[in-house]
């Protein structure tokens, strides 16, 4: 299969590796872009999925939670330039999208665009965007959202990030739902702006991810010529090590380096004598895994296909 530069690009943006090492995975993998990502990493050169993609689309996530924190919505909607992403017509329609959002039983944008806006059953979600569209100028598109609800005790609370770069959704499950329980999740939520986990915990990784997390590892100790009897040892060092970055209890607390964020809900739990206890998460970020054209990126893929 012929790689092309389109290939080498995604993949270049996904991993983090040079040119030259992203064109020989893929030719190794035969264009298989998962697997070309595994064949870096067990070479050592990209990092453990730290990246889904480069950040590159402009536009805002922004974040919306009912007066009671029982319902929740964050969403991403993305513009052309960071101009108009900035422009205030477009930030209260990204706040109104939220609101609607977090109002509707949609489950996808799709069917969000057909329902009425807002209290106005004349014009749809959609009719509204095609009507900025046309009056900011440039194409404006709702990528994704998700809403949280509270079924019992607890509460939704949601962190927005460099004026709309990253948001976060939170939802803790608690007896004791005042502000310091919100406080708390705040403080949470920017852990998880900060440090981007992909779990709650480690009982949420599968099976599947770990197996092929060691599977990796096993390949990039061979290929650092560890001898066989001190591989696994090896292996599972960097797998704990891992698995400590991407669930959200096992970091370190970035406000207090002392204790994980599990030692910290534990110290409020204390001080509020009741459980505190994270139900799910999730992080947008304004853009993530969208390509954004580079100039020279042609000129740089060019050299590239030369090697």
């Amino acid at each position: 299969m012929n790689v092309t530069t389109a290939m080498i690009k995604e993949l270049r943006e996904i991993s983090g590796a040079g040119m030259s090492a992203c064109k020989n995975a893929l030719t190794e993998s035969e264009g298989n872009i998962e697997r070309a990502v595994e064949i870096l990493r067990e070479k050592g050169l990209a990092a453990a999925a730290k990246k889904a993609g480069r950040i590159a689309a402009e536009g805002l996530v922004l974040a919306a939670v009912t007066d009671d924190r029982k319902r929740g919505a964050v969403v991403e909607v993305n513009t052309e330039t960071d101009f108009v992403a900035k422009n205030q017509d477009f930030v209260n329609f990204v706040k109104q999208v939220a609101s609607q959002v977090l109002e509707t039983n949609a489950a996808t944008v799709e069917d969000m665009l057909s329902e009425a806006w807002g209290a106005d059953n004349s014009l749809t979600v959609k009719d509204v965007l095609t009507q900025k569209i046309a009056t900011i100028g440039e194409n404006i598109n709702i990528r994704r959202f998700e809403r949280f609800e509270v079924a019992n005790a607890g509460a939704v609370v949601e962190y927005i990030h460099g004026g709309g770069k990253v948001s976060v959704l939170l939802e803790l499950a608690s007896d004791n739902a005042g502000d310091a329980l919100v406080e708390a999740g705040r403080n949470v939520c920017m852990q998880i702006a900060a440090m981007s986990p992909k779990f709650v915990s480690r009982s949420d990784v599968s099976e599947e991810f770990i197996a092929k997390e060691r599977e990796i590892l096993t390949q990039l100790a061979v290929n650092e010529g560890t001898k066989p009897e001190f591989a696994s040892k090896k292996v599972e060092g960097r797998l704990n090590k891992n698995l400590k970055e991407v669930c959200l209890l096992e970091q370190e607390y970035v406000k207090d380096e002392s204790m994980s964020v599990r030692g910290y809900l534990e110290k409020v739990g204390a001080e509020l004598n009741c459980a505190v206890e994270i139900k799910r998460f999730v992080r947008f970020e304004t853009g993530e895994g969208i390509e954004k054209k580079v100039e020279d990126f042609a000129e740089e893929v060019s050299k590239a296909m030369q090697i």
